[in-house]
């Protein structure tokens, strides 16, 4: 995928999120383990969200795999470091992104 349709999809997946009561945190966090997507807080609870993009939603969720999973811990426990968060309550979420839909996975796990 291309880094705009990539960029388009989280653009789409922080539009969602704000019209669902959330607030955006930061975007594109990088560390030397990886990325997150879209870092992003409601009632307390900050959400690390993992946005995947492709025509059909079996194309997109079938990309996020065990090692992507991975290294999106070790990023975030970094992110977690960096910032000083150490006592925050957080979830791991998945936005799927197609042309006419989009997805919000609450909570994935490895």
């Amino acid at each position: 995928m291309s880094r705009a349709k990539g960029d388009e999809a989280e653009a789409r997946a922080c539009e969602f999120l704000l019209e669902k009561g959330f607030s955006i945190i930061e975007q594109n966090f990088y560390s030397r383990f990886g990325e997150i997507d879209v870092i992003a807080q409601k009632n307390g609870v900050v959400h690390f969200v993992e946005v995947k993009s492709a025509l059909e939603y079996e194309s997109a969720i079938q990309n996020i795999t065990p090692t992507k999973l991975s290294r999106l811990t070790k990023t975030i426990y970094a992110y977690i470091k960096k910032n000083a968060l150490y006592n925050i309550d957080y979830m791991v979420d998945a936005i799927i992104v197609t042309p006419r839909q989009i997805w919000h996975l609450e909570n994935i796990t490895i």
